[in-house]
């Protein structure tokens, strides 16, 4: 099922690319931009969570730097019968992580300085549980090559006044309108196609990560502590990467948050309330 969305939503992004080259260029423009598409794609399955990890500032940490990180991190996989991922480390106080990677077997975990100064042992247990989920789940590779490619045609969209403007003489048909509605709509149609997918993967992570770790609670209050401590530091990225991280980069107002690629975090938290209250049940 993975794969079948995966191919779907990297499709629909390249037919995005293909009408934003033929606006631009006519046929050529089109025959250019398929090329462009397909490069894009090949390389956004092989080389995304390069790019992600890049794009974030990403450094690898090896187990003599962060045993306690490696320990928990080979404890969890076992249990989830996953390979061991790659570690790095995000140097920044603003606290978040992310996971990426094309498949199980070429999967890296990011957690930022700051997640790792705020949080409890359980709490940080919780928040490996999650990331490792969505690499369990099979849903960082979609992910990661949403990332990469709506930053690629939000890239195309930003330059397009650049390009018509450098062939404005050669277009007497060229409408400023036409022009404008597209470099609006192309990186918005890429970020809401983003977005679609994002908010159940991490409904589905938290369940995932909460029977994971055996401890739904610990990573409501990880949730909790990363949210408030967000909106006190916000962390510096690349806006196409939001939907990797396990809480909005950024705090945002109530126009944002209706656009944002995550679930409100309150409700985030009811659900794995429910979760440990079910389990208390199913205990007694």
């Amino acid at each position: 099922m993975n794969t079948i969305k995966t191919i779907l939503f990297m499709g629909i992004l390249a037919s995005l690319m293909v009408s934003i080259g033929a606006f631009i260029g006519g046929k050529q423009g089109l025959e250019i931009a398929l090329l462009f598409a397909l490069v894009t794609n090949i390389g956004s399955y092989w080389f995304s969570s390069s790019i992600a990890l890049r794009m974030a500032h990403a450094i690898p940490i090896s187990e003599n730097e962060a045993p306690y990180i490696y320990r928990v991190v080979r404890q969890l996989t076992q249990k989830a019968n996953l390979p061991m991922p790659s570690i790095h480390l995000i140097p920044t106080q603003s606290p978040n992580a992310f996971a990426t990677g094309r498949d199980t077997h070429h999967a890296a975990v990011a957690v930022t300085q700051g997640i790792l100064d705020i949080l409890d042992e359980e709490e940080l247990e919780a928040v490996l549980a999650h990331e490792l989920s969505h690499v369990k789940n099979l849903d960082v590779l979609i992910t990661t090559i949403a990332c990469v490619m709506v930053s690629v045609i939000s890239y195309i969209a930003n330059f397009l006044p650049y390009i018509m403007g450098y062939d404005r003489n050669q277009r007497d048909n060229e409408h400023p309108i036409a022009l404008l509605i597209m470099i609006i709509l192309a990186p918005i149609t890429a970020s809401i196609i983003n977005l679609a997918i994002s908010r159940s993967r991490e409904y589905e992570a938290d369940a995932s990560g909460a029977r994971l770790c055996g401890n739904p609670m610990a990573l409501a209050s990880a949730l909790a502590k990363i949210d408030q401590t967000v909106q006190a530091i916000p962390l510096n990225t690349n806006s196409a990467l939001s939907s990797l991280y396990i809480m909005k980069p950024q705090a945002g107002n109530w126009l944002l948050d209706l656009m944002s690629t995550h679930p409100a975090t309150p409700k985030r938290i009811e659900r794995l309330e429910a979760i440990a209250a079910q389990s208390m049940r199913q205990l007694n």
